[in-house]
C-alpha cells in the first residue's frame, strides 16, 4: 500500500520494517517567497502577500520584522507598520515561474508543477546523466539561481533530493542544496514537528 505524503510504501515492509521499493527518488525545487517575488517587489522591501485577509507568503524583510503566514492582515501590519501589503494573483505568479519551469526541462520532460514556486521530478534517469544526486542537485540550483537572480532575488529557491516528494520538498526547505541519502529520509523527517504535515 502506498502511503501518504512523500510517497513512503509499506507495502512488503514486514513488522516494523518499511519497504522502500516504491519510494521515488524525488528532485523538489521550493521558492516559497515566489508570490512576492512575481509581484515585482524585491527581498530587500517588508512585503506580503495576501489571501481570505491572511498572509500567504513574505519578503524576507517582512519576516526579520515579525511577519509570518498565516498571521491576519491587521496582525501583520501592526507588526510592521511599513509593510506593503499585496493581493494573491495566482495567474499572475503562474505566468512567472514559466522560466523556472523552462530551465528544469533542461533536466527531463518529466516536471511536476505542484504551485507556483514548487517544483519536482524524479531523479532516475537525469541523475545518471549528470553524475549522481550531488551534480544534479548543483546544476539544479545553478539554472534557478540564473532565474531567480535575474529578478533581484538571489538565493530565493532551494534544491533538495530525498526518497519521496515529500523528504525532498522537505529538503529543500532546509538548505538552499541538501541531498538526503538513500534511506535516510526517515531520519531526516524524525525531528520534524508534526505541523510540517499541514494537516489539523
Amino acid at each position: 500500500a502506498s502511503g501518504g505524503a512523500g510517497g513512503m510504501s509499506t507495502a512488503n515492509g514486514g513488522a516494523g520494517g518499511m519497504s522502500t521499493e516504491a519510494v521515488v527518488r524525488t528532485l523538489v525545487v521550493a521558492c516559497p517567497d515566489w508570490s512576492v517575488l512575481a509581484a515585482g517587489v524585491g527581498p530587500a522591501e517588508p512585503a506580503a502577500v495576501v489571501r481570505a485577509n491572511r498572509v500567504a507568503a513574505t519578503s524576507p524583510a517582512a519576516r526579520h520584522d515579525g511577519v509570518e503566514v498565516g498571521q491576519r492582515r491587521r496582525e501583520a501590519q501592526g507588526r510592521c507598520p511599513g509593510l506593503t501589503v499585496l493581493e494573491a494573483d495566482p495567474a499572475r505568479d503562474a505566468r512567472s515561474f514559466e522560466a523556472v519551469a523552462a530551465v528544469l526541462e533542461r533536466f527531463t520532460p518529466r516536471i511536476e508543477l505542484s504551485r507556483p514556486g514548487l517544483a519536482a521530478f524524479p531523479t532516475r534517469g537525469p541523475s545518471r546523466y549528470f553524475g549522481g544526486d550531488e551534480a544534479l542537485a548543483a546544476s539544479v540550483a545553478a539554472a534557478v539561481e540564473e532565474v531567480v537572480a535575474v529578478l533581484g532575488w538571489s538565493g530565493a529557491g532551494g534544491v533538495g533530493v530525498a526518497d519521496g516528494a515529500f523528504a525532498a520538498h522537505r529538503a529543500a526547505e532546509s538548505a538552499p542544496v541538501r541531498v538526503v541519502e538513500r534511506g535516510g529520509s526517515a531520519a531526516h523527517l524524525a525531528p520534524l514537528p508534526v505541523a510540517v504535515l499541514g494537516r489539523p
